[in-house]
Order: structure tokens, then sequence, then C-alpha cells
């Protein structure tokens, strides 16, 4: 059982559902969004996501989760959509470039052409986060865009993951880049590790989730 709200659900391509939820005093401090599955490939923030909110806990900030950004990705086991289109090359940034479609890079036709990226813009837009935490794969290490250098700190000593600002290649497009850079959300990339079982990543990571109810 999920103890969450649903804010919104929308159908992916192939049909799949992608949902806002929410956990939120009534009086909230902060606005923290954490999204999961920006890869197909990458499925473990989603269960990290819905394990978290299996249990009942207290917040003081309104947390925002999208457990699964790219079902369609996760059903097909591939990085892209349904579409072959990295979504995490899909967003309008001032670096977004048209790439070869056989890339794995791919970024779609133009930038934020794909459901998933126009649904996350629209969060962003209309919950204005105080910080964005996505799960992404396989690297072990914390990596961030914008002004979250503390708050990163904080994620490393959580999960003894190194921090690591330049991920050592280019992102024209990405969401880092979108929310960080360009619009200063403070918005921290949790690389995980992809060979430790799921009770360890979630040994790794529970604190993470009580670290954001309260910053």
């Amino acid at each position: 059982m999920i103890f969450a709200d649903l804010e919104l659900k929308i159908n992916s391509n192939l049909g799949k559902e992608i949902l806002l939820l929410k956990r939120s005093p009534e009086d909230f401090l902060k606005t923290i969004l954490v999204v999961g599955v920006m890869h197909g490939d990458e499925p473990s923030g989603e269960y990290l996501i819905n394990r978290y909110l299996q249990e009942r806990n207290e917040t003081k900030n309104r947390l925002l989760f999208i457990p699964c950004l790219n079902p369609d990705g996760l059903t097909l086991g591939t990085r892209g959509n349904s579409n072959s289109v990295d979504l995490n090359r899909n967003f309008p940034t001032k670096n977004w470039e048209i790439t070869d479609k056989n890339d794995n890079f791919y970024g779609g036709e133009t930038p934020a052409s794909e459901t998933e990226t126009r649904m996350l813009i629209y969060t962003i837009d209309r919950y204005k986060p105080d910080l964005i935490v996505t799960f992404h794969e396989p690297y072990k290490v914390v990596n961030y865009d914008g002004p979250a250098k503390e708050i990163v700190e904080r994620f490393s000593e959580i999960t003894g993951y190194p921090v690591q600002q330049d991920i050592g290649y280019p992102t024209p497009g990405s969401f880092g880049t979108y929310c960080g850079v360009e619009r200063n959300i403070p918005t921290i990339t949790l690389e995980l590790p992809d060979n430790e079982t799921k009770d360890k990543l979630w040994e790794s990571t529970k604190d993470i989730f009580n670290y954001i109810t309260s910053f």
C-alpha cells in the first residue's frame, strides 16, 4: 500500500500510467521533487520511492514523487522511451542539439517533444520545487547541478558515495542543465550501483528520504 495522495496521472505512448504523488503537511516549509526511472534500464529509483511510501512518515516539507517517469522504457528494457528518445537529452536547454536517431542518447526531433518531458516541466512550473532529486544508475556517485553543494555533501555522507560534479561527458538537453544550471534549482542526481541487492540499496539510501523531510 502506498501512503501518498495522487496529484496527477497521465498515460504514456504505450498506455502506461505515469503518476505524480504527494505527501505533505497542511503548512509546509519547502517543496522537494523526487524522480525515478528517467531511463528505462535504470529501475531502482522506482523501487526505493515506493518502498519509502509504504511507510507512514511525518514530513515538514511537501514531498512530490514521480516513481517511474519512463514506464515504456522500463517495459521495453531500454534507456529511451517508446520513441527511442533519451528523456535526459530532451529538455529545452540552451545547449540542446539534434543528434542521430540511432544514437543511444538521441534527444528527440525537438526539445520537449516527449510526453514524459512535458509532464516533468509542468510539475516544475506548477510546484516550483526547492530541491530536485533524481535516481539514476550505475556509477555510485552523487552528481549535482545548481546551488546544491551543501546538500550534496550531506547526501554523500549518508550514502558513502563520492561527490562528482562532472559526470565526464557532454549532456546537451539534460534535466540537470534545465533545472540546476538554467533555473538555479538545486538538482541532485543520485547514481546508484547496479550490482547490489534491493535491500542493500535501501539501507544505503533510506536516510536520504528522512533528510529531505525537514532539511
